[in-house]
């Protein structure tokens, strides 16, 4: 598999005759609408086994081999040269895939009133790279009960796939989180004894294998509370057969302070829980400034603090499916940015005639445009380049997997690096 970004002038028939494919394979590989009207800067996947390099001024196998971890004999064979070949500038060499790691994968899926026919189709056709499927949420209420999301036959979807249902529970109320909800039950005996009666009845009643706590918003002064009620749950879970997990805001120190960071104990998780989800998105936002939504320098730093709190193999990477379309002017919490899937901002940025650009320290994309009121917009999105770096990021650093808010925003060129990087395992 191959990445190639599509330069002014390019055809899909040249692009598909460099890589010794066809324009066929690489049309529906990356769900291209219109062959005929490529993007200039559109990062497509090549469907390929391997990949091509094609020799740069200065290279030899030696510095090449070293690139890609291949020796410079196996490089000579696999491409029936001489080990002493001086390589000609653009000299096209095969590169074969090489062992990959196994790690888990997390998909949350957000039905609002009632699970719909995309919805559904979304987790057959991603269901062969799932390990998990967290439907959100579970609603805690004061009481101690739950008041689960719509659900239907996506349970029963999941486990004809192999995926191990995710109970995500939720400190929300009215669409907020609320401290004092996760006050009462982390502090409340008898409720919070209830509260976990209650899940383990609804996840053996509904075939729900993994627990896992998303609590947010929490009151600084509960931090050590909601350790003492994770140790509450991990002494019930686990007795009963159930992972016990949770998600996390993207600290970078166990100083970090503020409403959605303190009461989060990155130290106290590793302890306790199966695995946790750093939530490492959303620097870009609905209201904020036109950036990023994960830049790889603050993911980075978050995964390097919860690496001195916890082990790699405890850790699941969290990565956004979307981007934002933010209007001028820009202004921090003025009006709120348009949530886009990676698609929609292709196509976006074909129907506005502009090219897609690439910050290369972000490993983001990004373009401008000027709507028909002549009004500025900017949008940051994912595509492969970005989401190649954060898989990169999880082989470099050992991480047990990578988790994905959110299915049912289109993004086929995920799901092909995805297979291509890792194998996926079932539990």
């Amino acid at each position: 598999m191959q990445i190639h970004v599509v330069r002014r002038g390019q055809t899909l028939f040249g692009i598909a005759q460099a890589f010794n494919t066809t324009a066929q394979a690489i049309t529906v590989a990356n769900e291209i609408p219109d062959p005929n009207r490529l993007v200039v800067g559109q990062a497509l996947v090549i469907p390929i086994v391997g990949r091509y390099h094609w020799v740069q001024p200065g290279e030899s196998l030696y510095s090449i081999g070293r690139r890609y971890n291949i020796s410079p004999s196996e490089l000579a064979r696999v491409n029936r040269i001489s080990l002493t070949t001086i390589l000609p500038i653009g000299f096209r060499l095969y590169i074969p895939p090489r062992p990959k790691p196994t790690i888990e994968v997390n998909a949350y899926l957000e039905p609002r009133e009632r699970i719909t026919p995309a919805q559904r189709q979304e987790v057959r056709r991603v269901g062969r790279y799932l390990t998990y499927l967290a439907p959100f949420s579970f609603r805690a209420n004061r009481d101690g009960s739950l008041t689960p999301p719509p659900l239907d036959d996506i349970p029963n979807i999941a486990r004809s796939l192999g995926i191990t249902n995710m109970l995500v529970v939720t400190n929300q109320e009215a669409g907020q989180f609320s401290k004092e909800l996760a006050h009462i039950l982390f502090t409340n005996e008898s409720i919070s004894n209830r509260f976990l009666s209650n899940i383990i009845n609804t996840a053996n009643r509904l075939g729900f294998r993994d627990i896992h706590f998303d609590f947010e918003f929490i009151d600084p002064n509960d931090r050590e509370a909601y350790n003492q009620f994770l140790r509450r749950a991990q002494s019930r879970l686990k007795p009963a057969g159930f992972l016990l997990s949770t998600a996390l805001a993207p600290k970078t120190s166990a100083a970090q302070i503020g409403a959605w960071y303190t009461a989060h104990d990155y130290r106290a998780h590793g302890q306790i829980v199966d695995f946790s989800v750093p939530m490492t998105y959303e620097w870009g936002y609905t209201y904020s400034t036109p950036q990023a939504v994960s830049p790889i320098g603050p993911v980075r730093q978050v995964i390097q603090y919860a690496l001195t709190e916890m082990p790699a193999k405890k850790i699941m990477l969290g990565q956004n499916l979307y981007g934002y379309d933010w209007r001028a002017p820009f202004r921090y919490g003025g009006e709120a940015a348009r949530a886009l899937s990676p698609q929609q901002a292709i196509e976006l940025a074909k129907r506005e005639n502009v090219a897609i650009q690439y910050d290369t320290r972000a490993q983001a994309p990004f373009f401008k445009y000027v709507d028909d009121q002549g009004r500025e917009h900017e949008v940051w999105f994912e595509d492969a380049r970005s989401i190649q770096a954060k898989f990169d990021l999880i082989k470099q650093l050992g991480l047990r997997g990578i988790s994905y808010w959110k299915l049912g925003l289109s993004f086929p060129q995920n799901w092909l690096l995805l297979e291509d990087n890792f194998n996926i395992t079932k539990r």
